[in-house]
C-alpha cells in the first residue's frame, strides 16, 4: 500500500492563478491593488504637468511667509506679522476647542434626553421628542445662524450693562454676577493663577506651568485611584468582601486636584465694565458661542436617539430584577440599564463625535476663524496655493478623525463584554 508522502505533489503552473482557489483570491487582490496604485501615480503626474502647465510648482514654503491679518480669538500668541503655519496652529486650536467643548456638552445634552424621552412623564416625554425632532429635521447651518443672529441682533449693548445714576439701576443685569451677554461677545469669569509660575517654551507655542502642574495632578490622582480600585478587587476577590472606596476616589480625583489649585493661588477673575467694555474676564466672541451652542444642540439630538435605543435595547427583565432588589428608578437606570447600554451607545456615538469635529468648518459662516477659515481661507486666498492647502487641511482633519476613532475605541473595548 502507497504511503500517502510518496504521493508526488502537483507542480505550480500559471494557470493555477486564476483557477486554483488556493491564489486566486491573493491574484485579485494584486491585481486590484496595481490598478490602484496606476491610478494614483496617474493623477499625481497629472496634477505635475497642469501646475508646470501654469507655472505653479508644489511645496509648502507659504506656511513660512507672513501671515498679515489678525486672528480676534486664539489661544496662544499671535500678530498679523505671525507666519501662515502660525495661523495655521491658532486655527487648528480653535477647531479642537470648539469640538472638545461641543463633545462634552451634546454628550450631556443627549444623556439628559434620550433618558427623559423615556420618562413616563407625558409631558415631558414630548417636549424632549419635539426638541429631537425639531433639532435632526433642520439643517445644522440655519441653526448656527439662527443662534448667532440672536447673539448679535437681540442681545444688549455692553453699555446697558451700567448703572443709571439718576436711577440707580442698570438697563439689564449680569447672570448670577459673573456672565454678561452681549451683541459684540459673552463675557465670563477668567481663570487666573495666583502663583505665577511662568511659561514654558515647547516649540510651537507656550505653556503656562501652573497648568502643565494641574493636569500632572489630575493624572497622578487618575492613576492612584485606578490602584485603589484594582486593590479593592483583589480584597473583594480573595475574601468575597469589597472595601468601601467611594471616599478614596473622592479624595485622589478631587481632593487632588484641588489641593494643587489651592497651592497654585487658584481664582476667577470676574468681568467688570469699565467704560464702554467688560474689562477682567474673559471675552469670548459670539461666533464662538453661536458655533458651540448650535453644534451641541444639533448633535445632542442625534446622541439622544442612540441613547434611547441602547436603552431599549436592554431586556426589561434587568429592570424588574433591580426593582426587586429594592432599587429605585433613577439608580436602576444609573447602576443597572446605562452600564449595559453603553455597549450599544459607544458605537454609533463614535460618529457623532466625528461629525460634530467636521461640523466645526461650518464655522466661516459666521466668522469664527477656525481650521477651514485660517488655512482654507484667507491663506488659501492670499498665496494662491489651493492644492498644498486644501491638501494640508484633509490630512489634518483625517488625523483628528482617526485620533477621536481610536481613543473611542479604546474605550468601546473596556466596556465590551469579554467572553471568556
Amino acid at each position: 500500500m502507497a504511503n500517502v508522502a510518496d504521493v508526488p505533489k502537483p507542480s505550480f503552473r500559471l494557470s493555477m492563478l486564476l483557477y486554483d482557489t488556493r491564489y486566486r483570491s491573493l491574484t485579485i487582490q494584486i491585481v486590484v491593488f496595481l490598478l490602484v496604485m496606476a491610478g494614483a501615480a496617474w493623477l499625481v503626474d497629472n496634477t505635475i504637468r497642469n501646475l508646470q502647465a501654469l507655472g505653479k510648482d508644489f511645496n509648502f514654503s507659504f506656511l513660512g511667509a507672513r501671515a498679515g491679518y489678525d486672528i480676534s480669538q486664539r489661544l496662544v500668541e499671535y500678530t498679523n506679522d505671525s507666519t501662515h503655519g502660525r495661523a495655521l496652529l491658532i486655527g487648528l486650536l480653535n477647531t479642537l476647542l470648539v469640538a472638545f467643548l461641543g463633545c462634552i456638552a451634546a454628550t450631556v445634552i443627549g444623556v439628559l434626553v434620550g433618558v427623559l424621552r423615556l420618562s413616563k412623564n407625558w409631558l415631558i416625554a414630548r417636549l424632549m421628542t419635539v426638541y429631537v425632532e425639531i433639532f435632526r429635521n433642520i439643517p445644522l447651518l440655519l441653526w448656527i445662524l439662527l443662534i448667532y443672529a440672536v447673539f448679535t441682533e437681540a442681545a444688549p449693548a455692553p453699555n446697558a450693562f451700567r448703572v443709571n445714576p439718576e436711577t440707580g439701576e442698570a438697563a439689564t443685569s449680569m447672570f448670577l454676577d459673573a456672565f454678561a451677554v452681549t451683541n459684540r461677545y459673552t463675557a465670563i469669569p477668567n481663570p487666573v493663577f495666583g502663583l505665577d509660575l511662568g511659561w514654558l517654551n515647547i516649540g510651537l507655542f507656550y505653556v503656562s506651568v501652573d497648568f502643565l502642574l494641574l493636569v500632572a495632578a489630575i493624572v497622578v490622582g487618575f492613576f492612584l485611584n485606578r490602584m485603589a480600585l484594582r486593590r479593592a478587587t483583589r480584597i473583594q476577590e480573595a475574601t468575597g468582601d469589597r472595601p468601601t472606596t467611594w471616599w478614596q476616589s473622592l479624595l485622589l480625583l478631587v481632593g487632588i486636584p484641588v489641593a494643587a489649585l489651592l497651592a497654585m493661588g487658584f481664582h476667577f477673575e470676574f468681568p467688570e465694565l469699565k467704560g464702554f467694555n467688560f474689562t477682567g474676564g474673559l471675552n469670548v466672541s459670539n461666533s464662538f458661542m453661536a458655533l458651540w451652542l448650535a453644534l451641541s444642540l444639533y448633535t445632542g439630538a442625534f446622541i439622544a436617539e442612540i441613547v434611547r435605543a441602547g436603552v431599549l435595547a436592554i431586556s426589561k427583565g434587568q429592570s424588574e430584577a433591580a426593582f426587586a432588589l429594592g432599587l429605585r428608578p433613577a439608580r436602576t437606570m444609573n447602576l443597572v440599564i446605562l452600564p449595559q447600554a453603553l455597549r450599544v451607545i459607544i458605537p454609533p456615538l463614535i460618529s457623532q463625535y466625528l461629525n460634530l469635529t467636521k461640523n466645526s468648518s461650518l464655522a466661516i459662516a459666521v466668522g469664527y476663524l477656525d481650521l477651514r477659515g485660517t488655512l482654507g481661507g484667507i491663506t488659501l486666498n492670499q498665496t494662491g496655493r489651493e492644492l498644498e492647502c486644501v491638501l494640508l487641511m484633509m490630512l489634518i482633519y483625517l488625523a483628528i478623525s482617526l485620533i477621536i476613532s481610536g481613543l473611542m475605541n479604546v474605550y468601546n473595548s473596556s466596556v465590551k463584554l469579554k467572553e471568556r
